[in-house]
């Protein structure tokens, strides 16, 4: 029996572009003829959203998952063919203090993931942007880590200190947990700033975390897609964008 491989896709600083590589990724997957779950780790619920999902409506969510210890079966949703969604809402955003005084709380994704894990080819966790116990729960669950970096200078400093609690998480927690790469996002190759940062990045971040070849453009079809309740897939499957997400998908697979 195979199991899933779970990829957290995380940074602590928002806007890099976490959630669109997460629904677009698991879109690429999907055209792979993978079957994919989707997670919600964000209070924000973007994730959900972007499949168009009304979060707000639904109940339960990853809250009660992470919180009160519900079967993720019961919050799965099917959103396409061969993907679903684990969405989330405001309700995950009362989790830290809640759980602040629990035993072991940082492996509560890892057990709500058990039961399901051999249904899918992969799980894709999209984390918050920020290093509390609902992205340490995803990198503990995890057996790769997915770093998106827009390509400004900003972005690079906060996946620095990713790449910190990443380490502190393969010592104490996860082991097995290793980088699968740092993906530049939003990138305009127009600009000199986001070439010298995208240089920059290969430079100082290549010892520490390999940085993709793989870069996906600044466009507004990628913002566009959301909107509509779309993967850049599906909305313009053409799109250099979307073909950097089928890249990206051979690039997991190709990871083994």
């Amino acid at each position: 029996m195979t199991v899933a491989k779970i990829i957290a896709v995380a940074n602590q600083k928002g806007g890099v572009g976490k959630t669109t590589t997460t629904i677009n990724l698991a879109g690429a997957m999907a055209e792979c003829d993978w079957n994919v779950l989707a997670v919600d780790m964000d209070s924000q619920g973007s994730l959900g959203i972007g499949f168009g999902l009304d979060v707000s409506r639904l109940n339960p969510t990853m809250g009660d998952v992470i919180i009160h210890g519900i079967g993720i079966e019961a919050v799965i949703r099917p959103v396409r063919d061969r993907i679903d969604v684990a969405p989330a809402n405001i309700d995950l955003s009362t989790a830290d203090q809640l759980l602040a005084g629990e035993l072991r709380r940082e492996d509560r994704l890892t057990h709500a993931l058990g039961p399901v894990r051999d249904r899918y080819d992969f799980v894709l966790i999209d984390c918050p942007p920020s290093p509390g116990i609902m992205t340490i729960n995803a990198l503990a669950a995890a057996d790769l880590a997915l770093i998106p970096m827009a390509c400004d200078y900003h972005s690079m400093v906060g996946v620095a200190l990713l790449v910190d609690t990443i380490r502190r998480v393969q010592a104490q927690i996860n082991p097995a947990l290793e980088i699968l790469g740092i993906l530049p996002t939003r990138y305009d190759g127009r600009t000199l700033h986001a070439q010298e940062v995208l240089e920059t990045a290969r430079d100082k971040l290549g010892g520490r975390a390999r940085v993709l070849e793989i870069v996906v453009p600044e466009t507004v079809r990628i913002k566009e897609a959301p909107i509509a309740g779309k993967t850049i897939l599906e909305y313009r499957r053409s799109s250099a964008a979307a073909e950097a997400y089928r890249k990206l998908a051979q690039e997991v697979m190709n990871h083994g």
